[in-house]
């Protein structure tokens, strides 16, 4: 009797372990205080960021204490920490929804990266809802192929309950095929297909977005396409949380981006310089195709980005492509090389690039001269794009992170002219 009792007991410590283990999380959000929490997730390649930062800037316009957890920084009502990941591990997690609880916050928004399903980081977690942007090449280094990194980002919403909603992205391919065999309420957005939300652009320069969402006009300080989905995105699951959207419309006339997100500004010579975290094949592409529909006619498209160290090496080619293709002269330099020599990963981002093309590019893994340089290129009129490391104040050589802010460098640099 005594052992069948000592043995009771192990078995429930070891259901406890293996509870905490997997999810953590799940323990205090059913648990009280923390089950009060609205939690809405958003996952994708490109757009997670944007999208769940500017639903909290929504929340938080109309009144509401929310959180934020992202790949820039995690938000508890207006207090500002920093981001160590995209999706934290599971303790950090359990520990922020705690005290979001613990000051009141109604909602949260946060990012759920393919790193964090394939890791059950966020196993247990009762989402209100879901959010997909899109998805593109990244993270193979990761998921070693494609479809592992969808059936990644499709368990995302297949953990979601019947009582929560599922947006999904209908002009993205994946899109659709996330919603298949889930079980909770299935709901679109799109431009180009039939969708429940429905949008159309009616305007797109140099000043912003104006748009139609399901025939209701809506106006945007935000540039570019890919900026319209995500505040379609935003919109549409505004609407399905029952925020109150006279409300909501206003507020996007005047809400800013995350920091490292198309952020802009024009030099005294009529220079516009954008930084932004475009580090993928897709975010690279949308974002110079975006800049080529703002430039004036003579305007000429510099741009300057690199690809990261210790990561899917099998992007580097074809974001040279892009980055050579769609720009008028690039500049390859170096991202956060990590562990890796720069002037390698540079050399398999020349790989495969035409005559013509090659003719366009310039070299220099130092990012601080080939940011001078961009400068000292750039006349009246051109666009100089920085990508790669948006929000990022680092640049991470031989596993040490140096101070590094693309935005400082380019204002250093035009200070000096």
């Amino acid at each position: 009797m005594i052992l069948l009792n000592q043995m009771k007991s192990l078995i429930k410590k070891l259901k406890t372990i293996w509870w905490r283990g997997k999810s953590i999380g799940a323990m205090y959000y059913y648990g009280h205080p923390t089950r009060k929490l609205k939690i809405v997730g958003v996952t994708g390649t490109n757009g997670k960021t944007t999208t769940a930062t500017l639903l909290y800037r929504i929340a938080t316009a109309l009144g509401y204490k929310a959180g934020l957890i992202s790949t820039v920084e995690n938000i508890i009502v207006k207090e500002a920490k920093p981001a160590i990941h995209t999706t934290p591990d599971s303790v950090t997690l359990t520990k922020l929804f705690h005290e979001m609880s613990e000051k009141g916050c109604e909602y949260v928004f946060m990012e759920v990266s393919s790193h964090a399903l394939d890791q059950n980081r966020v196993w247990g977690v009762n989402f209100v809802g879901g959010i997909f942007t899109n998805l593109t090449h990244d993270h193979l280094d990761y998921h070693k192929n494609f479809e592992n990194y969808f059936v990644a980002k499709k368990k995302f919403f297949q953990m979601l309950p019947p009582r929560a909603f599922a947006l999904t992205n209908a002009d993205n391919e994946y899109g659709l095929k996330m919603l298949q065999g889930i079980n909770a309420n299935q709901f679109s957005y799109g431009f180009e297909k039939d969708s429940h939300f429905h949008g159309e652009i009616k305007k797109l320069d140099f000043n912003g977005l104006e748009l139609s969402f399901n025939d209701i006009s809506i106006k945007s300080k935000l540039l570019g396409k890919f900026n319209a989905y995500n505040l379609l995105s935003v919109w549409s699951a505004s609407s399905l949380l029952g925020f109150d959207m006279n409300k909501v419309n206003k507020i996007l006339e005047t809400i800013e981006p995350p920091a490292g997100r198309f952020q802009h500004f024009t030099s005294k010579s009529g220079v516009m310089v954008v930084v932004d975290y475009a580090h993928t094949p897709d975010a690279l592409e949308k974002i110079l195709m975006a800049i080529r529909k703002i430039k004036p006619k003579e305007g000429k498209i510099i741009s300057v980005f690199g690809c990261g160290g210790d990561r899917d090496p099998m992007k580097r080619k074809i974001m040279g492509h892009i980055g050579a293709t769609l720009s008028d002269f690039a500049i390859f330099t170096s991202d956060n090389p990590r562990s890796e020599d720069p002037e390698k990963i540079i050399e398999q981002m020349k790989e495969g690039l035409s005559p013509e093309d090659f003719k366009k590019v310039k070299t220099n893994a130092n990012r601080h001269e080939a940011i001078a340089e961009a400068v000292k290129m750039a006349q009246k009129g051109d666009i100089i794009l920085c990508a790669g490391k948006g929000h990022e104040d680092y640049q991470e050589i031989k596993s040490v992170k140096h101070h590094f802010d693309d935005m400082e460098e380019f204002k250093k640099a035009y200070a000096k002219l």
